[in-house]
């Protein structure tokens, strides 16, 4: 019996070969001299070809694998008939394998149907006891020409072994729209991979100019490709408050009302903020919700004068500059505002973390800002929750356990190392490096550049572990790649400043140290593009990576 990948190609063969049959008939009956009776008008069926198989797929996974091995042997196929098969005992990889199944039938215009068992042919989906090899969120793939059987000791094992399932694929699986194949061809081999850092965020804001739900969710879809486990959201700052809060209207009547350079703001109900918090846990991310304090307030001012020390009326603000703004620590209305906040938000956030900024306050002193960022990490972790804060908070005895963002591109304060000894966990962001909005070049319409110019081997080519010294590497939770908004305004400009970026930054919290190497890194990062050209994401063409021809 000829295998699946065989039995398309030879109906290309025979369809062909049929139509070049009834061409030479017709030429015969010319030779008599009549003219030749006009054949039917029908058209003889054309099949389909198999889509062109990724030779070399397993070399250009991204975030790079532990261990990929192509196989000589038969492809599998993935066609009309193809099943994807989940354990009955898990609601969490029936959900997985729904998300498989809708993720390929845009391009394929397959059934997929997702059914309950082991199977011995199809797309398999296999929960396995916990292994120390692959951690938490590892995944083992293994591709015959019978079945791909993707097994994890987690559901997000699982995800993640999807992520990398469709990078076996042909590029146009990512299309959006039917594509002209019967047939999916995946390349024989296997896959071994886990996670080096726990967390691998992306952070956008949503205060500069405001994304809607569908914008964010998106971007979400987008950032999950690449194994990213967390979506920083910066919900508040001079230009916008971005989330409604209970008994506190005026935060999105007035302080939500604009953004950098005039306009309508905009901000998100509460129920709008839990459809984005379970559209991001579909996606295996986790949300964590930013109100930064004590600066960065003018949007609270402006709403309710009675938060700044001189209580007088704050106009709302659509510039850029930051450090001028300021609660006022002392008054009972501050720490009212400061407890609602920060408990309705925990309440309305599943993930472990609630983020109360600190950073750049430059109009706040000494005292009022550790008397501020104190009560606000004593209200998020009343509610359950660690505190997640900025490089600043370390001077601030917020206690353990609690997260710093390090964002700066100088040497770390005192306050760091020292904060990390006693039990703070760090998140690694330099600007230099994780933030987005930096220009890539002088030439670069949108972003800034304050931190310097900043390409994709600046993006990739640092080491999270040993970046700040005298902090351990046990301290360091992982790292994130920041997009700041003064400058951008739609989904293509997102998409124009986070790729190739932010898949640099997700390598290095995905992948192992022994994998980093920029000359491999950048064949690999070239490889996706034809990925994201077909499914509508635009990207900026650095010259340091050697695109195929046409971009």
């Amino acid at each position: 019996m000829l295998p699946r990948w065989a039995v398309a190609v030879l109906a290309c063969v025979i369809a062909a070969f049929g139509v070049g049959i009834g061409i030479g008939v017709a030429s015969s009956h010319n030779n008599s001299g009549s003219r030749p009776t006009p054949p039917p008008k029908t058209v003889a069926p054309v099949a389909k070809a198999p889509a062109p198989a990724e030779s070399d797929a397993y070399k250009n996974i991204a975030p790079a694998p532990v261990e990929a091995t192509a196989a000589p042997g038969t492809p599998f196929v993935l066609d009309a008939s193809t099943t994807v098969a989940y354990p009955s005992s898990s609601s969490a990889a029936k959900d997985v394998a729904d998300y498989l199944a809708t993720l390929f039938r845009p391009a394929t215009g397959f059934a997929l149907h997702t059914t309950v068992g082991a199977g011995s042919s199809g797309i398999r989906l296999a929960l396995t006891a916990p292994d120390p090899q692959l951690g938490a969120e590892g995944y083992e793939l293994q591709v015959t020409s019978r079945q791909v059987t993707i097994s994890a000791p987690t559901s997000a094992g699982l995800f993640y072994g999807v992520q990398t399932l469709r990078q076996l694929l042909p590029t146009a699986i990512d299309a959006t729209a039917k594509q002209p194949y019967n047939a999916w061809p995946i390349t024989e081999g296997k896959v071994l991979d886990a996670a080096r850092f726990g967390y691998r965020g992306a952070g956008l804001d949503v205060t500069r100019h405001f994304f809607t739900v569908a914008q964010v969710e998106r971007y979400i879809d987008e950032i999950s490709r690449y194994k990213i486990d967390y979506l920083h959201l910066h919900l508040s700052d001079d230009q916008g408050w971005r989330i409604a809060i209970n008994g506190w209207p005026k935060l999105t009547t007035v302080g939500a009302a604009t953004q950098v350079g005039g306009g309508t703001g905009g901000f998100y109900t509460q129920d709008e903020y839990r459809q984005l918090v379970a559209f991001a846990q579909s996606r295996y991310i986790t949300l964590i919700p930013e109100i930064d304090v004590p600066g960065h307030v003018t949007a609270a001012l402006a709403s309710y004068p009675q938060l700044g020390c001189t209580g007088k009326p704050t106009q709302v603000f659509t510039g850029i500059d930051v450090g001028f703004s300021s609660l006022c620590a002392a008054k009972p209305d501050t720490t009212r505002f400061l407890h609602d906040v920060f408990t309705q938000l925990a309440a309305l956030t599943p993930g472990p973390y609630v983020a109360i900024g600190g950073d750049e306050a430059k109009a706040t002193s000494a005292a009022d800002y550790a008397r501020v960022v104190t009560e606000a990490a004593g209200d998020v972790r009343s509610a359950g929750k660690i505190p997640w804060g900025w490089q600043e908070i370390t001077a601030a005895p917020v206690g353990t356990p609690s997260v710093a963002a390090y964002w700066d591109t100088g040497p770390a304060p005192a306050s760091v190392p020292r904060a990390a000894a006693a039990g703070t966990h760090l998140v690694l962001m330099p600007a230099n490096h994780a933030y987005l909005d930096q220009k890539y070049s002088g030439a670069t319409t949108l972003g800034l550049d304050w931190a310097g110019f900043v390409d994709v081997k600046d993006s990739y080519d640092w080491d999270p572990a040993s970046y700040v010294p005298g902090v351990a590497s046990t301290s360091v939770l992982g790292v994130e790649g920041d997009l700041w908004t003064e400058t951008i305004t739609s989904a293509a400009d997102i998409d124009y400043m986070v790729f190739p970026r932010l898949p640099a930054i997700a390598e290095l919290g995905w992948s192992a140290p022994a994998t980093h190497d920029w000359d491999a890194f950048r064949l690999r990062l070239a490889a996706q593009s034809p990925r994201w050209k077909a499914a509508g994401i635009g990207f900026y063409a650095s010259p340091e990576v050697p695109w195929p021809h046409g971009n």
